[in-house]
């Protein structure tokens, strides 16, 4: 008979150790301790903890805001890195599930930054990295978007697990492509702010979207936000004085779980340090799919369909051409639509020579 897993979850809502990698993950790895002692399997930490997040791009103009770029590039980090080492340490030393969120920095692009969501098993095995696949608003001034080849479901000791980071949670599409994927246990992770409009609630905004996904889904959602220290508040007010006042705003961090009804599951966190933790049995996600099951019989695949492109994304593709001999590297197409490749051209003048041909190659009529 089929029984599913039911476990101890575990939401860490804390400011990481401002743009200190090192120092955040041994943060980290304290709370995953912490959380184990107290019986979690699964321990969230908030979007991009290690080790901050760009809130300069919110208060700053991109060219005041530049430096900070600078700052938050040296501080990100390698996922063959030492602070992905600890962190896997820690999770198997614990045997708990680990997701957290990290600033990547592109293994060849100088520059290139990715905002990323670790997962990492109850054995030290770094299952995944999720790349968000689109930064939000200003956050575009920082991050590069991912691909959909880290837009996966994991099997875990507490359960399929899937995550996504901050707003693309709003993303239907996204949402749906783990849900087609079998996921129960949904991580979804953020960042306080205190920056958005003027009537913009974050508190709020988390709390609606995360259960919009448990609900729909009949999963458990474990949602993990960040807080902003004063270090970090001290450090923005050198380039921006009134920046303790705008970094300052209340109802900008959630943090909690909710069940497949969309309901809280105990009392979540608000703007306040400190961890939550849920019981969480899997076996819940069963009858409600009864009335909605989204994947099965309340919905029409012969009307609707989603495709998702799993294919890694570069920036450039390599291509060797067997047999084209010297000089084969530039391919065109005449003014008939016939593709051919640019070669060594004493061979080419030769070639054309032999066969008398006559082509146009980018508007200019070449005679042979």
């Amino acid at each position: 008979m089929l029984t599913l897993p039911a476990s101890r979850v575990a939401a860490v809502q804390t400011a990481p150790v401002f743009l200190d990698p090192a120092a955040t993950a041994d943060k980290a790895c304290a709370l995953i301790a912490e959380a184990a002692r107290n019986g979690a399997r699964l321990v969230a930490f908030p979007e991009v903890f290690i080790a901050g997040y760009p809130y300069w791009n919110w208060i700053l103009s991109p060219i005041e805001g530049s430096p900070w770029f600078e700052r938050l590039y040296r501080s990100a980090i390698d996922l063959d890195g030492p602070e992905v080492q600890r962190l896997c340490e820690t999770a198997r030393e614990h045997d708990c599930v680990v997701v957290i969120g990290v600033n990547e920095r592109d293994p060849v692009a100088i520059g290139t930054i990715y905002n990323t969501n670790l997962v990492i098993s109850s054995g030290g095995e770094l299952l995944c990295r999720h790349r968000k696949l689109v930064p939000t608003w200003a956050e575009k001034l920082t991050w590069t978007g991912g691909d959909g080849s880290t837009l996966k479901v994991h099997q875990t000791k507490v359960g399929p697990l899937g995550t996504l980071a901050c707003g693309e949670n709003t993303n239907t599409l996204a949402r749906f492509a783990l849900l087609a994927q079998g996921e129960l246990v949904h991580v979804a992770n953020y960042i306080s702010l205190p920056v958005g409009p003027k009537d913009y609630n974050m508190a709020e905004a988390i709390r609606i979207r995360s259960a919009a996904h448990a609900f729909e889904g009949k999963l458990f959602t474990v949602v993990s936000c960040s807080t902003i220290s004063a270090e970090m508040v001290d450090a923005l007010t050198e380039t921006r004085p009134d920046a303790r006042e705008l970094l300052s705003r209340t109802q900008s961090a959630f943090s909690g779980v909710i069940g497949p009804d969309g309901a809280v599951i105990g009392d979540p966190l608000i703007d306040e340090e400190g961890i939550v933790y849920a019981d969480i049995d899997l076996n819940r996600c069963i009858q409600p799919k009864q009335m909605h099951d989204i994947l099965g019989h309340y919905n029409r695949f012969d009307i609707f369909n989603l495709t998702v492109n799993t294919a890694s994304r570069s920036s450039a593709t390599f291509v060797d051409v067997p047999g084209a001999g010297f000089g084969a590297s530039v391919t065109f197409v005449d003014d008939r639509g016939d593709a051919g490749s640019a070669r060594d051209p004493d061979r080419q003048s030769a070639d054309g020579a032999a066969a008398g041909q006559s082509r146009t190659t980018g508007g200019r009529h070449d005679e042979h």
